[in-house]
């Protein structure tokens, strides 16, 4: 990974970076907040079949895995809430598609509404990334993101069907 050639890391900084950017997706070019999104897609697809007992184990592990990296990272990086740090998105992401049904009408709409809301930041989100800092910071706008998600894909769900 180019981050410890770069930073001259030791192997457990090196390590929380190769965490942070999603095992490198938040260093693919343009938009790294949409590749980190459709990073999280396969692990959400994955857990999600097995039902809500993984689903509950998976969000309890990586929020705060979220917020220690991220936190991490940002002293690491040198910067307040890096591009390169996309394990914010993935944990708003699946919090997006927590306990949801398992089909595409969940997820395709859970992506696009969570990208919208973590692009646009409606009340109080802007709030939240505007004035809460660390690791917390960069993490609690995300999941509050995927909360308004959430809640939309269960309001389409309910207008439309669930396909």
């Amino acid at each position: 990974m180019g981050y410890v050639k770069e930073k001259g890391l030791a192997l457990k900084e090196a390590f929380i970076l190769l965490l942070s950017s999603w095992f490198g997706v938040g260093r693919l070019p343009l938009a790294p907040g949409t590749w980190g999104t459709l990073g999280a897609v396969p692990p959400v697809l994955i857990i999600s079949y097995f039902g809500p007992v993984p689903a509950v184990i998976s969000l309890a592990v990586i929020i705060p895995l979220a917020v220690w990296t991220s936190g991490i990272s940002q002293k690491l990086l040198g910067k307040d809430d890096p591009p390169e740090v996309v394990i914010d998105e993935v944990a708003g992401y699946f919090v997006a598609v927590f306990l949801l049904p398992f089909s595409w009408w969940s997820f395709i709409p859970g992506f696009l509404l969570f990208r919208i809301f973590d692009i646009l930041k409606p009340f109080p989100i802007r709030m939240i990334h505007k004035k809460v800092k660390g690791g917390i910071g960069i993490c609690l706008d995300d999941i509050a993101a995927g909360v308004y998600a959430n809640i939309g894909v269960r309001i389409v769900i309910g207008v439309i069907g669930n396909g």
